[in-house]
């Protein structure tokens, strides 16, 4: 792949400087052209000097461009060994076995809590000598069932050196403890504040582990309720709702401060706690041996994997009402937490699971024809940059395992859920084909896999092709403005059910439609503001000792450097101007200059950022910064010399 997808995203690039419709810069240079009173460039003008640089960049690529490429093995048919080596997983796979007498017997997956608890993802449980391959979070686990595991084993060999809380039972006795600690837990300094969640609240469609509302707003969500429904339990996973409520029990100083937040409404003080979470309240112990000794609360991970909020802290003869998430946890000290006592046995329970002495199954044996792995990246236009797994509720919404992510030439297994995504990574997925196949029709995601059935529309292709070429040829030959035949061929294409309207919505580049609606503004008040022009003279004043190919130069080498961090689109919206007033200025053709511009637009060689194509390689090929860098430069030397040859016997100055 390494030596294949370069040469294939930088033959779009310089295929893209052939026609008018190539790219979006070559359609907003030639409507500067029209808005300077100009005539614009012809369907085909760009072909003079777009075919040329094809043509050299095929002969670079071939002679010495294949030599410049990496040779990184990283082939994408997943069901070969060297999948495992590339993600680097075979040290990651081992087998856990349920112990007779555990209390995970009769939990399913997802109550378990091996996932959220231990950052392991399972994904095969063999029982009875069958092995069950990608098993549902529903399915329930039984005595002496051993699960095929990829991860970490920290976490698990941390839980093997002690017990971690002693639940304390004298709260079961008697309820009058309870009703004491409660009455506690609202003071002078510390109440129970009934919120609501108003509209454009950040926190909806969120939940409470998200938005990590203990650290973020320095309180604890002890319920919540709506108008439909109420939750006690599971707090930390629920997904909130416009005009719900939410019980928090925080510090009264820092009640200003909430009440300043767009996000929570304060209705008023509700210290009718007791009836929301008096059968919750318990009283644990760390022992001299908990590996949660001087960790802090949020990385003890109590709430975020068993969902208990601590509500306070009783060291010595000190108690910590509503302590921060930062407070370090000590041996002896004494929790005061709101939760389900099952999810306390959970975490005894898990300290009992048993790293199997067995080999793993081989990854072949992991697949099968229901079942498998595929490798998916994610989309240039996808929306998801910056959010981890987490956030997007991947597992939930997908039903699929995501195993690993490859970036920059490096292999990330652990902690993904909280790995924030980025354009080019290439994520390693497990699971049912058919949610593959769901997922393969996700616009965030392309996926990698020629296992994957396409259902093309054969019966209207020829057709397809006549709109397409009837397109091209009226705009080719001057018969219609290309806006005209581009729109009438669309209308065409649906009213005949080439596509339908859903599919012509789906494949619009909205956000490079709002980009160039956005930039276009600034492009006319660098016109109107006098700043195109002055940097007209900047260039002018540089380069016009030398002569004009020296001013083809540079602006030539203006327009390429910006290309490599900016959209072409903006590029040309931006410089589009600068180069008419250049022209205006000395008395040259402006045709010149605009072309110019469109080439150096279009060449976004040297950096993986500069262009959606190079984006899209860079995780499937296993690419670093520095090799776009490599193969580029010397395709923009000849890019550069093809344009300063032919140009001037084209559009002479």
């Amino acid at each position: 792949a390494s030596k294949l997808l370069i040469p294939l995203a930088f033959g779009t690039l310089m295929g893209g400087t052939m026609t008018l419709i190539g790219t979006p810069a070559n359609i907003l240079i030639s409507e500067a052209m029209i808005d300077f009173n100009l005539p614009s460039f012809a369907f085909f003008d760009y072909i003079y000097l777009g075919l040329p640089i094809l043509l050299g960049g095929m002969v670079y690529m071939v002679v010495l461009g294949q030599r410049l490429l990496p040779d990184r093995d990283h082939t994408h048919k997943l069901q070969q060994a060297n999948t495992e080596e590339h993600f680097e997983l075979n040290e990651r796979f081992f087998t856990l076995r349920i112990p007779q007498d555990s209390l995970l017997a009769g939990h399913s997956l997802a109550e378990s809590r091996i996932g959220s608890a231990l950052k392991l993802s399972v994904i095969g449980i063999r029982r009875d000598a069958e092995l069950q391959l990608a098993p549902s979070p529903t399915l329930s686990l039984q005595a002496n069932d051993e699960l095929i595991v990829l991860g970490r084993s920290d976490w698990l060999q941390e839980l093997y050196g002690g017990q971690q809380i002693d639940l304390q039972s004298h709260h079961k006795a008697n309820g009058e403890w309870t009703r004491s600690v409660l009455a506690n837990m609202i003071t002078e300094d510390v109440t129970v504040l009934e919120t609501r969640l108003p509209r454009g609240s950040k926190l909806i469609g969120k939940s409470i582990r998200d938005v990590n509302f203990r650290q973020n707003y320095q309180g604890n969500v002890v319920a919540i309720l709506g108008e439909k429904r109420r939750f006690r339990t599971g707090l930390q996973n629920i997904v909130l709702r416009e005009g719900e409520g939410l019980l928090v029990h925080v510090d009264r100083k820092l009640i200003p401060q909430l009440a300043q937040s767009p996000d929570l409404e304060i209705l008023h003080e509700d210290v009718s706690l007791i009836p929301y979470v008096e059968d919750r309240i318990m009283e644990v112990v760390i022992p001299n041996q908990s590996s949660l000794i001087g960790k802090s609360l949020a990385e003890s991970k109590l709430a975020d994997a068993f969902g208990l909020s601590v509500l306070a802290i009783e060291r010595e003869d000190m108690v910590q009402l509503v302590p921060e998430a930062r407070t370090e946890v000590q041996a002896g000290d004494r929790l005061i937490v709101e939760g389900l006592q099952a999810d306390v046995l959970l975490l005894k329970a898990l300290s009992g699971l048993e790293i199997s002495s067995e080999e793993p199954p081989a990854l072949e044996q992991l697949e099968s024809e229901h079942v498998g792995f595929v490798e998916v990246v994610l989309s240039p236009h996808s929306d998801l940059t910056g959010k981890t797994l987490k956030e997007i509720h991947f597992r939930e919404k997908y039903g699929l395992n995501v195993l690993a992510i490859w970036r920059n030439g490096k292999s990330t297994r652990s902690n993904l859920r909280d790995f924030k995504l980025r354009l080019g990574d290439s994520l390693l997925i497990y699971g049912h084909r058919d949610k593959i196949r769901l997922l393969s029709t996700e616009e965030d995601f392309l996926v990698l896999s020629d296992n994957l059935p396409a259902e093309p529309r054969h019966d209207k292709s020829r057709l397809a092709t006549l709109i397409m070429g009837a397109v091209v040829i009226s705009a080719g030959i001057g018969l219609l403005p290309i806006a005209i035949a581009a729109l009438a061929g669309a209308v065409l294409m649906v009213l005949t059910r080439c596509m339908d309207m859903e599919d012509a919505y789906a494949s619009i580049n909205w956000q490079s439609v709002f980009l160039i609606a956005g930039m276009l503004p600034l492009g006319i008040a660098m016109q109107t503001s006098g700043a195109a022009e002055y940097l007209a003279e900047q260039v002018v004043t540089l380069t016009s000792p030398y002569g004009s190919t020296a001013l083809l130069a540079g602006m030539l080498l203006l327009t390429l450097l910006a290309s490599q961090v900016m959209p072409n689109s903006v590029v040309a919206v931006l410089m589009a101007p600068v180069a008419i007033n250049t022209a205006s200025g000395l008395g040259i053709s402006p045709q010149a200059l605009a072309m110019v511009v469109a080439i150096g637009a279009s060449s976004p060689f040297l950096s993986p950022v500069g262009h959606a194509s190079n984006i899209l390689i860079m995780g499937p090929g296993s690419y670093r910064f520095s090799d776009f860098i490599k193969v580029g430069l010397p395709l923009t030397l000849i890019i550069i010399a093809i344009t300063l040859l032919l140009l001037p016997v084209f559009w002479p100055l």
